[in-house]
């Protein structure tokens, strides 16, 4: 809206097969949107954060603290830059604080996607609260992309001015912040550390059958060790048996031989 340019519908995005949009459009929420009237008197939406004063036909925008930075005179499309923060006797020598006086240009001091909504401590709770569930089958753990490395450098750096280090307060949280070079050796990191738990888990369950295979080894041995007793007994008794068939057989031999000798 500082070049008050159109959004296109999704229909015409897929008429003519545009796979490419703007980094605002990635983080544009079409629900936090309110009613506007262009210049022609045509009705649109814009984000709710475009909140500009209407001043004798002319858009006046303010900074944070009110001042008047930016001006869209009445018929015009672009937003000028009407103050000059680095205008004064010393400007150019005198530039600090940096941060503070960047907010009176109006390409940083009027927000936009996806700065219109900073990171706070309770955005980082409702990450937390609604993506770490391992009860319900999560991680411990979340990622939050941040599409952009510019504006996760903004988000995770943390300026003499802010009360809370939100990075630190994120990965207390066990949120972890990730620009697009960062997401890849992330996820990375994620499938290989799935993958050795996947390992250990069926090592867990080759442990576990070879339990089962080692106690039915120890039944089988015990059953065989019964079966060998039995066998050596038997062996036993047919030795003992054969010996006393023998014996049978030389006494009946004697017995039939003294027979025929008293013939």
């Amino acid at each position: 809206l500082v070049q008050q340019l159109a959004q296109p519908e999704q229909w015409f995005l897929d008429r003519f097969h545009v796979d490419a949009v703007d980094l605002g459009r990635a983080c544009f929420s079409p629900e936090k949107c309110r009613p506007w009237v262009l210049p022609d008197g045509s009705e649109a939406v814009v984000p709710a954060w475009f909140q500009p004063d209407r001043v004798n036909g002319d858009l006046i925008f303010r900074d944070a603290s009110g001042l008047a930075i930016g001006k869209m005179p009445e018929g015009a499309l672009y937003i000028d830059q009407c103050y000059w923060p680095l205008s004064g006797e010393d400007g150019l020598d005198n530039y600090e604080p940096l941060e503070e006086k960047m907010q009176q240009v109006i390409w940083a001091g009027i927000p936009s996607p996806p700065y219109e909504e900073p990171l706070t401590d309770e955005r980082i709770d409702e990450i937390a609260a609604g993506y770490i569930n391992p009860t319900e089958g999560t991680l411990d753990f979340a990622l939050m992309y941040i599409p952009a490395e510019n504006v996760y450098y903004e988000t995770v750096i943390k300026y003499a001015q802010d009360k809370t280090d939100i990075l630190k307060y994120a990965l207390d949280k066990k949120v972890i912040p990730v620009s697009p070079n960062l997401l890849y050796a992330y996820l990375m990191t994620i499938v290989m550390g799935l993958h050795g738990l996947q390992i250990e888990k069926q090592a867990a369950q080759i442990r576990e059958n070879l339990k089962k295979i080692g106690a039915g080894f120890e039944t089988f041995t015990a059953n065989w060790d019964v079966l060998g007793k039995h066998l050596r007994n038997a062996q036993n008794q047919y030795d003992e048996g054969q010996s006393k068939l023998n014996k049978f057989t030389i006494q009946l031999d004697q017995i039939q031989t003294g027979g025929e000798s008293d013939e």
